[in-house]
């Protein structure tokens, strides 16, 4: 196994973490920046309000992209396994 090939499974690896976790961070990015607009136009100071509307549009959204993110992530591990004999190289 040279280093240029356990440096592309590492950038895979990164890629595919990045793409699973995306849409999951920006819609709690959303919903956090949305509500801290809200209580900063209306001078609401409430922390509870904060962190039930992201914890659940954060589960609603792992919920709706499950399907997805386990279609990538058994690629992944698909891709990997299939690497193996070159691994030992």
């Amino acid at each position: 196994m040279g280093q240029d090939f356990a440096v592309q499974v590492l950038h895979q690896g990164v890629i595919t973490i990045l793409m699973v976790s995306l849409p999951i961070v920006g819609v709690g990015l959303m919903v956090g920046f949305t509500i801290s607009l809200f209580q900063a136009v209306t001078q609401i100071q409430e922390q509870t309000l904060t962190f039930v509307p992201k914890v659940i549009s954060v589960l609603l959204m792992v919920a709706f992209t499950s399907p997805w993110i386990i279609s990538i992530m058994v690629d992944f591990t698909t891709t990997l396994w299939s690497t193996i004999p070159n691994m030992v190289r």
